[in-house]
């Protein structure tokens, strides 16, 4: 059986774990017992119980069934998706998840909602210090998740506006890039996707001091979210949030008109 991780799992795997294990030992059912309801090993089992392994999205919905939990332990899984996140970025999936709208500028690489899974490992492996094959494919997943945003209901309004440099980084290489230039295009039809580049010419612009994200919040209030070296600020000043907020629509006006950024995509897409 998998031996537990000591001091290193969060509160909230190990209060799933506790409350995996309470709820199997009150139907009297072994880990193995409970391992073949789920289609799972009691290896498996136990690794989560000792948090030597996170419970995924599958193993917690086949938990949920095997002991008729009445969704205790369901209610579990947003708050394990969020520790998929580093730490300094599960606030803002929160903020994001319930969002009115999102509006982001992107110096460096293409927002993570907009990213292909392809794209999205490319960039990760590219992380210093390395990650580890199984962090990658956490962090790629997590990131996939957040795409459901697009789908939500309240419709979300997403405004993206993407440095051209950014475009033009062939994080991948050329397939990974054509895939991500086609599924930028696709997104930008999206009746609630407003995707702009600014571009390279325009030498000097509002931007210029580095990326945020405005979140328009369910209480119709604004706050900006700004990120460098893994370090976060969530800014909710009003003063300071108007001054973000008339520069953000101030690179708005300076980038590209929507459709002519899908025609800069499209040229890129033909240059590879």
């Amino acid at each position: 059986m998998a031996q537990p991780k000591k001091n290193s799992s969060s509160p909230a795997a190990q209060y799933f774990a506790e409350v995996l294990r309470m709820l199997r030992t009150k139907a009297g059912l072994s880990q193995t017992e409970l391992g073949e309801r789920m289609n799972y090993t009691g290896a498996a089992v136990s690794a989560v119980e000792t948090c030597a392994k996170p419970a995924t999205d599958e193993f917690i919905e086949a938990a949920e069934k095997a002991l008729d939990a009445g969704g205790v332990i369901a209610a579990a899984a947003k708050y394990l998706r969020l520790e998929r996140y580093p730490a300094h970025f599960q606030g803002f999936v929160q903020l994001e998840q319930e969002a009115l709208s999102v509006s982001s500028y992107c110096t460096q690489l293409l927002h993570g909602l907009l990213q292909t899974e392809e794209y999205a490992r490319a960039v990760l492996n590219c992380a210093f210090p390395p990650l580890d094959e199984d962090e990658v494919e956490q962090l790629v997943s997590a990131r996939m998740e957040r795409k459901a945003l697009f789908d939500r209901k309240p419709v979300c309004v997403i405004n993206v506006i993407l440095e051209e440099a950014a475009l033009r980084r062939r994080i991948g290489g050329p397939e990974v890039m054509r895939a991500q230039y086609e599924s930028l295009a696709a997104c930008a039809q999206r009746s609630n996707v407003v995707l702009q580049v600014m571009p390279m010419a325009t030498a000097g612009h509002a931007g210029l001091p580095g990326p945020m994200t405005v979140i328009e919040t369910p209480e119709e209030t604004s706050l900006v979210y700004m990120e460098v070296e893994g370090q976060s600020t969530l800014v909710s000043s009003p003063e300071h949030v108007g001054v973000l907020t008339r520069r953000y629509a101030m690179i708005g006006r300076q980038a590209l008109r929507p459709e002519d950024s899908i025609e800069l995509i499209e040229q890129l897409t033909g240059e590879l």
